[in-house]
């Protein structure tokens, strides 16, 4: 069973932010009095049914949709199944002020129920300010789109996160290119990076980034330190599932990089409480 750490969840008015990682690429952000649920699967697979498809990791699914309370941004990145649940969606839909995705992807949301006024959609560079001190901006991802046999008709996308004087990426799913660089230049420095780092494979290795890239992302998105998700719940892909973060850790050395590695649950405070310990080695005998 993965160590993990419950708790309750209370709106944070400091203008630090605070992150709580469910595993997966699914985490709370909260900054400034604000709640932004991001890419949330609060289910046992990731799957177009209950009954089969990648099962969470024992202990790895212990936050459910009913320990959210008040969501007033929920973040999508893209509908694959593993970043849009529709379970998790029917039961936070009426809790969450505004949705904000990429291109489309306000279909699915409004198929399940959500009113349409509450979905803000953007094209690669796009952005929207919600109130007057949250912003995101939609930037490019190298990945694909799509659930069943359907492909491409929506859009997937990273995204860029300001609030006051924080900075922070939001690294959706994607594979390694030139559009980082690009990103880190027009937009950085970063204060957090947070980027997909698991469920890779050599021969999808154009829209999963190895490890290694992951490292040399965050530098090229000239991001002060880096947190990496999209490992820790499920197995998507056939490599251990704890190699993923060995292997960054090793290249993040190599850069002088600073890497965060809270265990699910785990409160992080930006510049403030940043967990760093190998939680997933078991100690010896």
């Amino acid at each position: 069973m993965l160590p993990t750490v419950k708790r309750d969840f209370k709106v944070t008015a400091s203008d630090k932010p605070e992150l709580t990682w469910f595993g997966h690429s699914s985490y709370l952000l909260q900054v400034n009095g604000v709640n932004i649920l991001v890419d949330p699967i609060f289910c046992g697979r990731t799957s177009p049914v209950s009954w089969a498809g990648a099962k969470a990791f024992d202990g790895a699914d212990i936050y459910k949709a009913e320990d959210m309370s008040r969501i007033d941004v929920m973040l999508i990145s893209h509908d694959h199944y593993d970043h849009l649940d529709y379970e998790t969606i029917l039961k936070l839909k009426d809790r969450v002020g505004v949705f904000v995705t990429s291109l489309a992807v306000g279909a699915h949301l409004e198929y399940w129920g959500v009113p349409a006024e509450k979905i803000k959609e953007l094209d690669w560079w796009e952005r929207v300010k919600l109130g007057s001190d949250v912003q995101f901006i939609a930037a490019p991802a190298r990945r694909f789109s799509g659930r069943g046999i359907v492909r491409n008709k929506t859009l997937w996308s990273s995204f860029i996160f300001k609030s006051g004087n924080s900075s922070i990426y939001l690294g959706g799913d994607s594979g390694y290119d030139k559009h980082f660089a690009k990103i880190g230049n027009d937009y950085g420095p970063f204060d957090l990076a947070i980027l997909d780092n698991g469920q890779y494979n050599t021969s999808w290795a154009n829209i999963h980034m190895m490890p290694e890239e992951t490292a040399k992302v965050a530098i090229e998105l000239k991001a002060k330190v880096l947190f990496p998700v999209h490992w820790g719940k499920f197995c998507l892909a056939t490599h251990a599932w704890d190699e993923p973060i060995d292997r960054l850790l090793k290249m993040a050395e190599m850069l002088h990089l600073k890497v965060i590695t809270p265990m699910i649950g785990e409160k992080v405070i930006l510049n403030s409480l940043m967990p760093a310990s190998h939680w997933w080695v078991k100690p010896r005998n």
